[in-house]
């Protein structure tokens, strides 16, 4: 099997490094008619690598021949409907391009249903070419993520009391679309959450909007150094709070009156995750939060927060005591977390065994270096998430939380 060094590519330190700009995508009909504008390069951050990150290997040959990739089963016994919304925020200009005055996103929400119809897409073409573009990958057909079964259906009927669903806001990584952590999404709305999954626009590599425009990621033109990325975490905030606004009021989605708006929490990987602390920090009706083995940005967050919050990430990366730059993120934030908190290891992992990119590739014949299997990292993440959500946001003992599992020996339970 050819080697992928898939996961090398996506944590925020790594990402800070110099990269390949992704080839350009059609450009947005209101972006001016003339190359994006690179960000500044700041000198390098002192605790972070300092080498480029390494460009994916090609695999040997095409694999026409293996059956097309697929998402796990969900857990849950409800049925699961997915609808994407294109949202504008016109109290802002967009952060990564101030020329555009609104903020537009596109957002996926996920939810119980009361029966099938047509199966969604996992992600448009272009998405796919791009993603995989980005990666490195050209030994595989460009769009063949776009042809990922899904076990969720366009448009279904929702199903549910009033205000009898929790809400759950995800975030991907850095590059990533949000059609990354589609396996959580799926689980989650099967077991009775509303989940929406967000596309920070020009932070992913490629999000194709209704009319056919495909923005790319800006900052990824050029060195970021960890400005860069509180930018971006706070921006995320931004972009969490607008959709909560957007999907518990009226006229936006027409199950909105399901949602309980006492319960909401935000849960994402990598920059995604990172971005939480932030979210938290600025709206108060996030109850909970988890952070996805995502490197936390600097002064992140500025105060002291009682909510609860969990750590899930990859021993080679956040084991306390260290002294990798990445575990000090999470040592300096642990600090900041006043109240209920826990910091989760899984052995075997990669940054991609987290979310779908992992479990996928291997599908297709790419190994990312991971010794935890696909189908049980992806059973690990969603048993972990779940359950946090369980306890947080429906009062639900889960002792799993609270001690080792025999059932579940890869996840280490650790005490900076």
């Amino acid at each position: 099997m050819h080697r992928l060094a898939l996961g090398s590519l996506v944590t925020v330190a790594s990402l800070l490094s110099p990269a390949a700009t992704p080839a350009s995508a059609t450009p947005p009909q209101h972006l001016p008619n003339k190359a994006t504008p690179h960000l500044p390069r700041p000198a390098a951050a002192p605790h972070l690598p300092s080498k480029a990150t390494p460009h994916l290997p090609k695999p040997a040959a095409p694999h026409l021949s293996k059956p097309a990739p697929h998402l796990p089963k969900p857990t849950g016994s409800r049925v699961v409907g997915v609808t994407s919304l294109h949202l504008k925020d016109t109290s802002r200009p967009d952060p990564w391009v101030p020329s555009v005055k609104m903020r537009e996103l596109m957002v996926s929400v996920w939810y119980p249903a009361t029966s099938k119809g047509k199966r969604a897409p996992y992600m448009t073409a272009k998405e796919s070419a791009l993603l995989l573009k980005d990666g490195g990958i050209t030994g595989v057909p460009p769009g063949v993520l776009a042809t990922t079964r899904t076990n969720a259906y366009t448009d279904a009927k929702p199903r549910g009391r009033k205000r009898g669903l929790p809400l759950v806001v995800l975030s991907p990584g850095f590059k990533k679309p949000r059609a990354t952590l589609s396996a959580i999404a799926e689980d989650l709305a099967s077991r009775g959450y509303v989940v929406a999954g967000i596309d920070h626009t020009y932070e992913s590599v490629a999000t194709q909007f209704p009319d056919g425009r495909v923005t790319t990621c800006v900052p990824c033109e050029g060195e970021r150094d960890p400005s860069t990325f509180t930018k971006a975490a706070k921006g995320r905030a931004a972009d969490v709070s607008f959709v909560i606004d957007r999907l518990t009021g009226k006229g936006t989605w027409k199950g909105a009156a399901l949602i309980d708006r006492s319960r909401v929490a935000m849960a994402g990987h990598s920059l995604g995750g990172a971005s939480g602390l932030a979210a938290m920090a600025k709206d108060g009706r996030i109850r909970a939060g988890i952070d996805i083995d995502g490197t936390v940005p600097p002064n992140i967050p500025d105060a002291d927060l009682a909510r609860p919050f969990m750590f899930l990430g990859k021993p080679d990366t956040y084991t306390p005591g260290s002294g990798r730059p990445e575990t000090a993120t999470w040592e300096q934030a642990w600090k900041r977390l006043t109240g209920w908190k826990r910091w989760l290891l899984m052995t075997g992992a990669q940054h991609e065994s987290f979310n779908d990119l992992g479990p996928l590739a291997a599908q297709l014949g790419l190994d990312t270096g991971a010794q935890v299997p696909g189908p049980r990292s992806w059973d690990l993440t969603r048993t972990y998430v779940g359950a946090f959500l369980d306890l947080h946001l429906r009062e639900k003992p889960q002792p799993l939380l609270d001690r080792p599992s025999p059932s579940h020996p890869e996840i280490k339970h650790v005490t900076p």
